[in-house]
């Protein structure tokens, strides 16, 4: 499984059929309404995506996944695991509305759910099958809509390539990984029962495939703890106050890239998709001992790499970042529920005065484990205490630079061919930032961006990523490495004191 941009899969020729959702929830007096059944994350992006709509722009806030799998594509069994999908997920069979500027989830009961096959298309080479997926989810991936996703494979002998995206709304990134095992599992359960549906029937409902109403209805749960731990912080927390020394630490502003990308404030650029690999092979576990000899892990170590290259190409003397958690640990019933389940902490430690990559690995490490624990705050709640410190507007609307780490040999199912060669990757609208997606499997481990696509910006982002592999580089290979080998951007920023 890795994280890629989209025109770097590549699926082999054949002809692509699709499945639609059905029925037209116009047509289903059973439809259930909710409010406050979303986060302040959803709660946002819905009403861009709904700002955006009304200005003519492209849908590109969706996220998507494929895989190969071995074998002719039985279409009936296939019908089958996407209807038992849609029907297990509850937020799958969700779409909002914005009702007197509060956002409403509207959800469709199990058992109106249907799925139906779409004629099938010739696709001729790998470029065609990209465009076909790119169209098809900025048609059909909306979360204003029902369904907000799309399923489709490409047919060929002895093969398929299988693909679904869903929009933001809906789904993370973790989402897709899960979406990958468990249709390929479904997939393989029906083939093994002998599932006969109505393949290519709007019939395809109730014969063979059970209506699990109510088996995962986590979202919605997690809205509601959401909301509980926002009103909780908000009205005043050790967390909360933690959150706001932070950001008057740190000029009362959101983590921003540490090279400048030449854009204006709130001037965004098309996104274009750049990375490297880091290290591979047994490399990686060279790195990870190195790192847990000077009293860290994995994660600390690339914190650390981080700070040494924000301080030798930026004059920054202390690190501050934004890391992005994954919400569903730490509740075991929404372990694999699928969902946007995001919430994100700052880390911060200073580099001032500190040797050498073993000697910051022990700060970097103090400093995640803070991260940790305030990552409890919920992203509203964070914004707010943002606000409470007298941040200026620009600085509130403001999307963080984020940093992620997966590491998806933890992933069920990973040693399933699916999901050896499943991907994952998102639409591609506009950005100002360039957030650092860190992720490990049995082979590598690399990072990419999403980053401003103009010729300053992709400059700036690839010389910081070179000379971050170039850290790690050092260290694996030698043990160590020395701090301070190059300033060249700005000058010394201060040395800033950081809680532990």
């Amino acid at each position: 499984m890795e994280i890629i941009d989209l025109d770097s899969w590549r699926p082999e020729p054949g002809m692509g059929i699709g499945w639609r959702v059905t029925p037209d929830p116009r047509s289903v007096d059973a439809t259930a309404t909710e409010r406050g059944a979303s986060t302040f994350l959803v709660d946002n992006h819905v009403r861009a995506a709904l700002a955006a709509r009304r200005e003519g722009k492209p849908h590109r806030a969706y996220l998507g996944s494929g895989t190969d799998i071995d074998g002719d594509l039985d279409i009936d069994a296939m019908t089958a695991a996407l209807l038992t999908f849609v029907r297990r997920h509850a937020i799958l069979r969700t779409w909002y509305d914005v009702v007197d500027g509060e956002v409403v989830a509207r959800v469709m009961p199990a058992r109106t759910v249907g799925l139906e096959s779409v004629d099938p298309t010739a696709l001729s080479s790998s470029a065609e099958i990209i465009d076909h997926i790119r169209t098809r989810f900025g048609r059909e991936t909306s979360s204003d809509s029902f369904p907000g996703l799309a399923f489709g494979a490409v047919m060929r002998e002895g093969s398929f390539s299988f693909f679904f995206g869903a929009d933001h709304g809906l789904s993370d990134g973790a989402s897709q990984v899960f979406a990958v095992a468990e249709i390929s599992r479904l997939y393989r359960e029906a083939r093994g029962a002998g599932v006969t549906t109505a393949a290519g029937s709007a019939d395809a409902t109730d014969r063979d495939t059970p209506a699990t109403e109510g088996t995962c209805e986590g979202f919605a749960e997690f809205a509601r703890l959401e909301a509980e731990l926002t009103a909780h912080h908000v009205a005043g927390s050790a967390e909360f106050d933690a959150w706001k020394r932070t950001f008057v630490r740190h000029d009362r502003r959101m983590p921003r890239f540490a090279l400048d990308l030449g854009l204006g404030v709130g001037e965004t650029a098309p996104v274009r998709p750049v990375g490297v690999v880091l290290l591979d092979g047994d490399r990686i576990a060279d790195f990870e001992r190195i790192c847990v000899e000077a009293g860290g892990r994995l994660i600390t170590g690339l914190y650390a790499a981080l700070a040494i290259t924000d301080y030798e190409l930026a004059g920054s003397d202390s690190y501050y970042g934004m890391t992005v958690f994954n919400s569903r640990v730490g509740l075991e019933s929404l372990a694999g529920e699928y969902g946007w389940f995001s919430s994100f902490a700052p880390v911060e430690f200073a580099v001032s005065g500190v040797r050498t990559f073993r000697e910051l690995v022990p700060d970097a490490y103090v400093a995640s484990r803070r991260a940790r624990k305030l990552a409890v705050v919920p992203p509203g709640a964070a914004l707010a205490a943002l606000i409470a410190v007298g941040a200026s507007p620009d600085s509130v609307i403001t999307a963080p630079n984020l940093f992620s780490y997966i590491d998806f040999r933890k992933i069920p199912d990973v040693d399933e061919p699916a999901c050896r060669r499943g991907v994952v990757f998102t639409g591609e609208g506009r950005t100002a930032n360039a957030s650092l997606w860190f992720n490990r499997d049995h082979d590598r481990l690399y990072v990419g961006s999403q980053s401003p696509d103009t010729p300053f910006a992709q400059s700036r982002v690839l010389r910081y990523l070179e000379h971050l592999r170039a850290v790690i580089t050092e260290v694996t290979t030698v043990g160590d490495r020395a701090i301070g080998a190059e300033r060249s951007d700005i000058a010394s920023a201060g040395r800033v004191a950081v809680e532990r």
